[in-house]
């Protein structure tokens, strides 16, 4: 049961992490002043005038704060357990009413519009989906291993996450991926990040090279696996790998096979025309279909046979993860939208479109690579000066900090996160309740998703999906959403730094 209240135990000024509350300030500072660089060029000097990006951004500034105080100062530590499910609710229903409520921006409609202020409840949602995984896994007796308890952990993130792709927006969807880390931290097995790390690649093999080279993959992957956990890694490298290599050869043997009539030489009877001219019909992708299809039911008699449960899922992630080949094309024409399709397009190298799509990535790494080891100056970029690179106040920020900081800048502004991250991460593992540590692995995830998505994107490793960099970004929504969401840990990990 936690302690409440300040009157027993250490003083405030010692139960706080300011070190945490010092690099969530540098961050906030870093970013208003480089939004403030982004915008100087074309709107007006001060970086306090209201009528533009930076001076907004500092009222949101001073309001964060002033959440800060209320989180830490006012509420009680046991809300945030005791109301999580209320919040939680809450918020899928601002999800689900924002789809036919909410005003469209970008081909998304995930904004709610109140005059001159815009909010986004898939920012809120991190938080309450946050409290309420660590609400239902601190609780006695559960175990992520139990199919019942692992079932509800995984609606609990899946539903809002299903709900934010409904608003198309697939960048803050994405950031709910990154609580299979935590899951992991608190007893799911790493196979599973294994299997999502597999999904993708098979899906982006099926769309830059062909099924067959997506499943033959998948094969030789999934039966190593199975050979490894199993301790039959030598009859892998003896049959394993040179079936594999065989099947990789197909389609050049059945290519040299398959002459059309008019090329056989003259004199040569009917069937060796018939016959070459079968062969062009021939798909190596049914040939490996049919290889596969007569192992499956081997494989599968020999698994529950030996008891081998590890060997049953996996045979039945291959089966999934074919099923996931033949529909990554109806998924990307039906389920994506067309500037998804496009942005993912020049990102795996599908199509060039430096004018298009390919624009602001572009000039992201003009502006990036420009700054050089210790950048232009402050206020002197020029990609930022002329307003080359869209967005660059919001999703592409990162860029501004390399051309006018320059590599040391880059390299700074990451460290700061790392150990905002790694603080957040020390202190959950030092926490004795189960409910902090959960929600302190929670933050943590949120934050990295966005950082590695939002720098991936300005550096041309991510798609451009449209994701803030966690306070440095301009908006409101952000700052507040990052701020509530790191100062309910700090409020929780000072609630137990009061009787160490």
């Amino acid at each position: 049961m936690r302690e409440l209240g300040g009157h027993r135990g250490r003083g405030m000024a010692k139960t706080i992490d300011w070190k945490l509350v010092i690099y969530y300030l540098l961050l906030i500072l870093i970013g208003w002043a480089n939004i403030y660089a982004s915008v100087q060029s074309s709107e007006p000097s001060s970086i306090f005038d209201w009528g533009c990006r930076s001076g907004k951004q500092f009222v949101w500034i001073l309001t964060s704060f002033g959440l800060a105080g209320i989180i830490l100062f006012v509420l009680s530590p046991r809300v945030y357990e005791g109301f999580s499910l209320p919040i939680y609710l809450f918020t899928l229903l601002l999800l689900v009413a924002v789809i036919f409520l909410g005003i469209e921006v970008k081909g998304s409609r995930s904004w709610f519009e109140f005059g001159p202020i815009r909010f986004q409840p898939a920012e809120i949602s991190k938080i309450s989906t946050s409290l309420m995984l660590a609400t239902v896994m601190s609780q006695l007796g559960y175990k992520i291993g139990r199919m019942k308890d692992f079932i509800l952990t995984a609606l609990i993130i899946l539903v809002p996450m299903g709900i934010i792709v409904m608003q198309s927006e697939t960048g803050s969807a994405l950031v709910y991926i990154g609580f299979i880390f935590m899951l992991y931290r608190e007893g799911l097995s790493g196979w599973l990040i294994f299997i999502v790390g597999m999904a993708i690649l098979l899906f982006i093999l099926t769309l830059t090279a062909s099924p067959f080279t997506a499943i033959l993959v998948m094969a030789g992957v999934g039966s190593m696996c199975i050979c490894l956990y199993s301790g039959r890694f030598k009859w892998w490298l003896l049959i394993g790998v040179p079936a594999i290599v065989l099947m990789a050869f197909v389609p050049s043997i059945l290519g040299s096979l398959a002459v059309t009539p008019e090329e056989v030489v003259e004199g040569a009877v009917e069937t060796v025309a018939e016959s070459a001219s079968l062969f062009s019909k021939i798909k190596p992708l049914y040939i490996l279909l049919a290889v596969l299809g007569c192992l499956l039911p081997v494989g599968v008699y020999r698994a529950f046979r030996q008891r081998n449960m590890f060997s049953q899922l996996a045979l039945v992630a291959m089966v999934g993860g074919t099923l996931l080949v033949f529909s990554a094309d109806f998924i990307f024409n039906n389920v994506l939208q067309d500037h998804q399709r496009k942005r993912i397009e020049v990102l795996l190298g599908m199509k060039e479109d430096p004018s298009g799509v390919g624009y602001n990535v572009n000039q992201s790494k003009i502006a990036i690579g420009s700054g050089g080891v210790f950048g232009k100056g402050y206020l002197n970029g020029t990609q930022t000066t002329y307003g080359f690179v869209p967005e660059q106040s919001t999703d592409f920020i990162f860029c501004t900090v390399g051309e006018e900081w320059g590599f040391v800048g880059c390299t700074a502004v990451i460290l700061l996160y790392v150990l905002l991250i790694w603080r957040i991460v020390k202190n959950a593992e030092r926490s004795r309740e189960a409910f902090t540590r959960i929600y302190g692995y929670c933050v943590a995830c949120c934050i990295f998703m966005h950082l590695f998505i939002n720098i991936g994107m300005t550096i041309g490793l991510m798609p451009v999906i449209g994701i803030p960099l966690p306070l440095v970004s301009y908006g409101g929504s952000s700052l507040w959403a990052f701020t509530i969401l790191i100062f309910i840990f700090i409020a929780l990990d000072r609630n137990e730094r009061k009787y160490f």
